[in-house]
C-alpha cells in the first residue's frame, strides 16, 4: 500500500483529515482517541519512533499503536491524538529541552533521543539532528504534555542534491521512491520548481 491508498483507505473508513506538516498529513479516527500520520518520505521519523519505543510509558511521549512501513517508502503510524498547545506553555517546554532543565522524565526523553541522533547520524544521509521548536509540543486528551516529531533531515540538501544529481539520492535512499509527495513540496514550491524537480527525479535511472 502507497501512501496515497493508506490515506483513502482511512477517509474511507471514516477518519478525518486534521492537519497537513511539512512531510505528512494526519487524521483523526472516528472516535477521536487516535491520529494517524501518513507519510510519503521522511528518513527522519524512523528515529522519532525508535524514541517512543525506547522510552513508552514516558508521559512527554505518546501513545504508539501501531506503525508500518509504506510501499515506496512511505509510514503510516497511529498515535494517540495529540492537540495544539497554546504558544507560551509549548514555548516553556521547548526552552526547557534546549536548556536541560525541567521535571526528570522530559530529561530522560532528552537524554534518550541524544542518543537516537547520534545512531541515525551516523548512518542516515542528510540528516539535521534533533529539532524540537515550540510547534513539536502538544497535549493529550489526559492533559499532559507531549512532544512529536523531534528529529529533522536537511530537506534543502537533499532536495538540492535531487537537482544537482538525483542518482545521488536514489543510490545512498534506495527504495524511496515518493520523495516529491510530501506536503511542503506542494505548499510552497511554485510550479516551475516542482516540474524541475520532477524532471531531475525522472531523468535519473
Amino acid at each position: 500500500m502507497t501512501h496515497r491508498e493508506a490515506t483513502a483507505e482511512l477517509v474511507l473508513a471514516g477518519w478525518t483529515p486534521c492537519g497537513v506538516g511539512d512531510w505528512a498529513v494526519g487524521l483523526r479516527s472516528p472516535d477521536g482517541l487516535w491520529a494517524a500520520r501518513v507519510c510519503p518520505f521522511d528518513p527522519a521519523y524512523a528515529a522519532f519512533l525508535e524514541l517512543c519505543r525506547r522510552r513508552a510509558g514516558n508521559p512527554y511521549l505518546p501513545r504508539v499503536a501501531f506503525d508500518t512501513p509504506l510501499e515506496g517508502g512511505g509510514t503510516l503510524a497511529v498515535l494517540e491524538f495529540l492537540a495544539p498547545l497554546d504558544a507560551e506553555r509549548a514555548g516553556e517546554v521547548a526552552r526547557q529541552w534546549r536548556e536541560g532543565t525541567g521535571e526528570a522524565a522530559l530529561a530522560e526523553v532528552r537524554r534518550a533521543a541524544a542518543a537516537i541522533d547520534a545512531e541515525f547520524r551516523a548512518r542516515t544521509p542528510w540528516w539535521d539532528g534533533v529539532d524540537l521548536n515550540p510547534g513539536n509540543v502538544r497535549r493529550a486528551l489526559d492533559g499532559r504534555l507531549a512532544v512529536i516529531d523531534v528529529f529533522c533531515v536537511d530537506g534543502a540538501s537533499l532536495y538540492g542534491q535531487v537537482l544537482r544529481d538525483a542518482e545521488v539520492v536514489r543510490a545512498k535512499l534506495p527504495g524511496h521512491r515518493h520523495l516529491l509527495d510530501i506536503p511542503y513540496i506542494a505548499r510552497e514550491s511554485t510550479p516551475e520548481e516542482i516540474r524541475a524537480l520532477r524532471a531531475a527525479w525522472h531523468r535519473a535511472p
